[in-house]
């Protein structure tokens, strides 16, 4: 059995600035219904990184997101940029952090404009109307995901990958630095799911923004993320680099799968073995 490190991902690296944690979390647990699905768990995300939560199925991957998010009630700590997150106002929170969960709820007959407008909330006063900066930034992030030959279209009438990258403008249009994604490419095809990751990872570039995500697909996750934390029974079980953390034993133990991991030019490539 690999043995689970210390603190979460407590050791960016160097794609990670000095400039202090985005993201950081302490003895996060989260209760549903009296269940206990996140356990104690401890995680440091420098800005401008990027990590990624792996685990099998009921891992707690997505309820962690959700509480670091501020979606969720939860005992231990987050703090984004220095300030905790249960403290924050829900405007402060959505400028602070952007959330782009597998199924966003889509109003009928919604065009992509008017969705990605709706990131702009936190920055309406009650009872106000969105503002000509508001409408600039929209317009601004429209253009730079390239979905300005759908601006006008249903968002019902896209395929996939184009409604990833209008859930992707949205969040941005928040103006938030810190994005977290649950399972950003699940339901896409290979050839979407590497036009999403390679958006995301160019933004980070250009924007400096700081990237948590969770994935099921490991040889993809492991050749986007600059850590990996893998959960089991929502707990750390294993937490570093890709190489680090997708082992073979790792995988063995906590998928129970067999596997090949195989070096490659961004990161390992898992293929599965048969029995």
């Amino acid at each position: 059995m690999t043995s689970a490190p210390g603190p979460l991902c407590s050791e960016p690296t160097s794609s990670g600035t000095a400039a202090g944690p985005a993201i950081e979390v302490t003895d996060l647990t989260v209760r549903l219904d009296s269940a206990l699905i996140v356990d104690a768990v401890h995680l440091t995300v420098a800005e401008g990184e990027w990590v990624t939560v792996i685990g099998p199925n009921g891992a707690g991957k997505s309820t962690a997101l959700r509480a670091v998010a501020g979606l969720l009630p939860f005992r231990g700590s987050v703090h984004l940029h220095g300030r905790p997150v249960d403290r924050l106002h829900r405007r402060d929170r959505a400028k602070a952090v952007a959330v782009v969960v597998q199924n966003p709820v889509v109003p009928p007959a919604m065009t992509v404009f008017d969705y990605v407008l709706l990131g702009r909330t936190p920055y309406v006063p009650a009872l106000g109307r969105e503002s000509a900066a508001d409408l600039a930034a929209v317009e601004a992030e429209v253009t730079a995901l390239d979905l300005v030959p759908f601006a006008g279209r249903r968002l019902d009438t896209l395929s996939g990958g184009e409604r990833q990258r209008v859930f992707l403008a949205r969040a941005l249009a928040q103006g938030a630095r810190i994005l977290l994604l649950d399972e950003p490419t699940s339901a896409l095809d290979i050839g979407h799911q590497q036009e999403v990751l390679e958006l995301i990872d160019r933004l980070r570039a250009e924007r400096g923004l700081t990237v948590l995500a969770t994935m099921h697909d490991l040889s993809t996750a492991g050749e986007y993320a600059d850590r990996m934390v893998l959960l089991a029974g929502g707990r750390v079980v294993a937490a570093g680099t890709p190489v680090e953390v997708l082992t073979e034993a790792n995988l063995a133990e906590h998928y129970r799968v067999r596997v090949r991991v195989i070096p490659g030019d961004h990161g390992p490539l898992i293929v599965a073995v048969r029995s």
